[in-house]
């Protein structure tokens, strides 16, 4: 049998130190699962989520290959999946005290808060209805629609306004197109594509009001993982500095804003309960302003 001479072995050990190096060599990457499934693919909403989550892992070192769930889950069993590792490694929602308390939080608002700016989602026979209202109380004596899960439902019960929950995301645009409900407030983030993925119904925008409260949306993995969370942190502060997130809010959502004409809305502002002290509230660059125009 051939053995390897001191020059070989000296010659083996580097090429396999080097091989990580060499032209067409992918270092191995640990795969992470987010939770905007597969089969959700086409949906507009999770587009600008999954592609933030993609550039912050690069700017990171490109150690983690993200994927999309095999299944579709509700928020609060996407919420638990994550906090017991079945299946999920990384989610994104709208934060609360009991959801930074179940996992672990990345305290920058991915999408600069603008799931707290809220459109009505109406009938288009009730465009002129909602043009002639004239103060928030009007609008709070509707009937709105949400998800009993969401904080949203919360949010709004707390502030006096008219709720009928429901267990069912595509129920509530049946639940408007039957009038069982007058409205379903939608993120700016949210509004058009929902339009856009349901053209069999005849959905509109109230005209002139929107709604508003901080809100932040977060990536959020399991407390055993603060090496993926350090990662997703350090690759947003990356492209933070860098310019690329800013670039890449505004490929998804320059277009919705103007659209959406937010800046000269009628705003009802909003208390938002849910809100934890270590929300970054006084870093204005974190945060989507009208006035500012980013």
């Amino acid at each position: 049998m051939a053995t390897i001479g001191m020059a070989g072995r000296t010659l083996l050990a580097i090429w396999i130190i080097c091989l990580p190096y060499l032209p067409g060599h992918a270092l191995a990457r640990e795969t992470v699962i987010y939770s905007w499934a597969e089969s959700r693919a086409q949906d507009e909403r999770g587009h600008y989520p999954v592609a933030l989550l993609t550039l912050a892992l690069q700017k990171a070192g490109g150690t983690y290959d993200p994927r999309p769930a095999k299944h579709d889950l509700t928020q609060e069993r996407t919420l638990r999946h994550v906090e017991l590792q079945r299946e999920l490694d990384i989610t994104w929602t709208l934060a609360t005290p009991e959801r930074e308390a179940r996992l672990l939080p990345i305290r920058i608002p991915i999408d600069r808060g603008l799931l707290g700016w809220r459109l009505l989602l109406i009938n288009k026979s009730d465009v002129n209805f909602f043009a002639g209202i004239n103060s928030a109380q009007q609008i709070k004596q509707l009937l709105a629609g949400q998800e009993q899960d969401w904080p949203d439902y919360k949010i709004l019960l707390h502030n006096n306004f008219k709720v009928t929950p429901t267990t069912n995301y595509e129920g509530l645009f049946l639940m408007l197109k039957r009038g069982r409900i007058r409205y379903f407030p939608r993120a700016a983030t949210e509004i058009l594509p929902e339009i856009h993925a349901h053209p069999q119904l005849p959905m509109a925008i109230a005209p002139r009001w929107a709604l508003y409260y901080p809100a932040p949306v977060y990536f959020f993995v399991n407390k055993q993982r603060p090496e993926l969370a350090a990662a997703i942190e350090k690759g947003l502060l990356i492209a933070i500095a860098d310019g690329s997130m800013q670039t890449l809010f505004h490929q998804h959502f320059s277009e919705h804003i103007t659209q959406l004409d937010l800046q000269h809305r009628e705003l009802i502002l909003l208390d938002n309960p849910l809100l934890s002290a270590d929300t970054p509230l006084d870093n204005a660059a974190l945060w989507y302003s009208p006035a500012r125009g980013f």
